[in-house]
C-alpha cells in the first residue's frame, strides 16, 4: 500500500476546534488565480493574434513597403494547425502535473510558446506557410499544458465555497487575451511597424510572465513561501489536505466508464466547434462579406470578447450566490449555466446567418456577435469547472482528457469552413456554417443536461485502502468527532 500522509501539516499549529469558516477575503489564493488568469490571457493572445495577423500577412495593410505579403491559399489550414499539436499532449500534461506539480511545467510550456511566437515572422519569410504551420503545431503542443495545469491549481488552491468564482476569474483570461490581441494586432499590422511586431510583442510578454510565475507561483498552499497559516488552514479545512507522499495511480477505467465525465467531454466538444468557428472565422467573415478594413475589423472582432470578459466576471459570483443561498444545488446550477452559455450563442448564430446585406448592416452583425460570444461566458460556471466537482484529485487529468479529445472539433470547424465555403464573399455559404455551429451547441448541451453531476465521484479515492484523516475536510472531521462523542454519552 502506498505511504499516505495520516496527519495534516497544519494540525500541530491549529486544533480542530479552531476552524475558521471564512478565510482572508483577499489572499495568496487570489494572486495564484490572477497568475493563472494571465497564463490563459497571454496564451490566448498568442493563439488568436494569427486570426487577425493572417489577414495582414496575405493582404497589404501597412504603408511600410518593406512589410512582407504572402500569396497563401491555405489560410484556414494554417489557423487550424495549432490544434493538431493541441490535441496531442493534454492527457500526458494532466498526468505529469498530478505526479510532479505544474509550476515548472507551465514555465517550460510558456517559454517555448513565447519563442515560437517571436520566430513566426522569420519562419514565414524563410519557410513559407508550411513553416508557420510547424510553428503553430509546436505552440499547440505546449499550450496543451495550460488548461490541465489550471485545473490542477484549482483542485489544490480553491476552497469549494469559492470554486466557481475563482475558476471564472481564471477563465476570463481567455476573453481578456482575445480582447487585447485582436485590436492590438490590427493596430500594429496597419502601422509602419507592420504585422511582425504583433508576434514579437506577445512573445516578449510571455517571457516576462515566466519570471513572475517563477518567483510567486506554487503548486499548492503547502509549498507557497508567503501564504499565512490562517489562509492555508482555511483552504485545507474546505477541501482537505490532498497532498500525498506518492501520487495515486490514475483510475483510467472508472473515468472512461463515468457518464458525468462524458457529459463534460461532449459539452466541451460542442463548445469548441462553436467557439472556434467564431474565433477563427469572424475576422475573415467581416473582411470578405462585410468588407471591413483590418483596423476596423480587429476592433469589431474584439468587441464581443469584451462582453465575454465582463459577463464572465458576473456569472461566477452569481453561480456561487445561487448555491450558497440554496436556490439551486451545485448540479442544477452547473446545468443552468451551461444551458445559458450554449443556447444563447446558438440562437445568435442562427440569426447571424439570415442578416441581409451584411456590408450595410455591420451594426446589427456586431450586436448579434456580442450576444453570441458574450453570453457564452456562462459555460465557465458549467462544464468548465465541473472537473473539479467530480474529482479534485484528478481534475488536471480529467481536463487533459476532455480538452484534448474535444480539440479535434477545434480542428474540424475551420477546416470545414475551408472546404465548404468556396466563395468567401458568399453570405449564403456562411449561413450554413453558422447554422451547423448552432446545432452543435444545442445537441451537446442536451447531452450535458442529461448526464452531468456535481458530486465527488467514488473513483476520486480509488486505489486507497482507506481515506486518511488528512483527505477529509477538517470541518467534516469535527462533525464526525462530535457525533462519536454524542453516541458514547447516550
Amino acid at each position: 500500500m502506498k505511504d499516505i500522509k495520516t496527519k495534516s501539516k497544519l494540525e500541530p499549529e491549529f486544533s480542530e476546534a479552531e476552524i475558521v469558516n471564512n478565510g482572508p477575503s483577499i489572499g495568496v489564493r487570489h494572486f495564484q488565480a490572477m497568475l493563472m488568469f494571465l497564463l490563459l490571457a497571454i496564451g490566448y493572445a498568442m493563439r488568436v493574434n494569427l486570426s487577425v495577423g493572417i489577414v495582414a500577412m496575405t493582404k497589404a495593410s501597412s504603408k511600410n513597403p518593406d512589410i512582407p505579403i504572402y500569396d497563401w491559399q491555405n489560410t484556414n489550414f494554417i489557423l487550424s494547425s495549432f490544434f493538431i499539436g493541441y490535441v496531442c499532449l493534454q492527457v500526458f500534461a494532466g498526468e505529469l502535473g498530478k505526479r510532479f506539480g505544474v509550476k515548472w511545467l507551465v514555465v517550460v510550456a510558456m517559454v517555448i510558446n513565447s519563442v515560437c511566437c517571436i520566430l513566426t515572422p522569420i519562419t514565414a519569410a524563410n519557410l513559407g506557410s508550411y513553416g508557420v504551420m510547424a510553428i503553430r503545431i509546436m505552440q499547440g503542443l505546449f499550450q496543451g499544458f495550460f488548461f490541465p495545469s489550471v485545473h490542477n491549481i484549482l483542485g489544490k488552491w480553491a476552497p469549494k465555497e469559492e470554486r466557481t468564482t475563482l475558476g471564472n476569474m481564471i477563465f476570463t483570461g481567455v476573453a481578456f487575451g482575445t480582447i487585447v490581441a485582436m485590436p492590438v494586432t490590427g493596430y500594429i499590422s496597419a502601422s509602419w511597424a507592420g504585422w511582425p511586431w504583433a508576434f514579437y510583442l506577445f512573445g516578449i510578454i510571455g517571457l516576462l510572465w515566466c519570471i513572475i510565475w517563477t518567483i510567486f507561483g506554487a503548486n499548492s498552499p503547502q509549498e507557497h513561501k508567503y501564504i499565512t497559516k490562517e489562509e492555508q488552514f482555511y483552504i485545507q479545512s474546505s477541501i482537505g489536505d490532498i497532498e500525498q507522499k506518492e501520487p495515486p495511480h490514475t483510475p483510467w477505467k472508472p473515468i472512461f466508464k463515468s457518464m458525468p465525465f462524458w457529459a463534460i467531454v461532449v459539452a466541451n466538444s460542442g463548445q469548441n466547434w462553436g467557439y472556434f468557428t467564431l474565433l477563427t472565422e469572424i475576422p475573415t467573415y467581416l473582411s470578405k462579406v462585410a468588407n471591413q478594413p483590418i483596423s476596423e475589423n480587429s476592433l469589431l472582432s474584439a468587441a464581443p470578447y469584451l462582453a465575454l470578459f465582463l459577463l464572465g466576471l458576473c456569472f461566477g459570483p452569481t453561480a456561487d450566490w445561487i448555491v450558497q443561498k440554496q436556490l439551486l444545488t451545485t448540479r442544477q446550477t452547473r446545468k443552468l449555466m451551461n444551458t445559458i452559455g450554449s443556447f444563447g450563442p446558438a440562437l445568435a448564430l442562427s440569426v447571424l446567418g439570415f442578416i441581409p446585406n451584411p456590408e450595410s448592416n455591420v451594426g446589427i452583425i456586431e450586436g448579434v456577435l456580442i450576444i453570441a460570444v458574450g453570453i457564452n461566458a456562462a459555460i465557465w460556471c458549467g462544464f468548465q469547472v465541473n472537473h473539479v466537482d467530480l474529482s479534485p484529485k484528478f481534475s488536471g487529468v480529467l481536463m487533459g482528457i476532455a480538452n484534448g479529445s474535444s480539440s479535434i472539433f477545434s480542428i474540424l470547424a475551420p477546416n470545414f469552413v475551408q472546404l465548404y465555403v468556396t466563395d468567401l464573399t458568399d453570405a449564403s455559404q456562411w449561413r450554413i456554417v453558422f447554422l451547423i455551429a448552432a446545432g452543435v451547441y444545442v445537441a451537446s448541451d442536451i447531452f450535458y443536461i442529461k448526464y452531468a453531476e456535481a458530486e465527488i465521484q467514488w473513483w476520486n479515492n480509488v486505489g486507497e485502502d482507506e481515506i486518511s484523516n488528512s483527505t477529509i475536510p477538517i470541518a467534516d472531521r469535527v462533525e464526525e468527532k462530535n457525533l462519536s462523542v454524542s453516541i458514547v454519552l447516550k
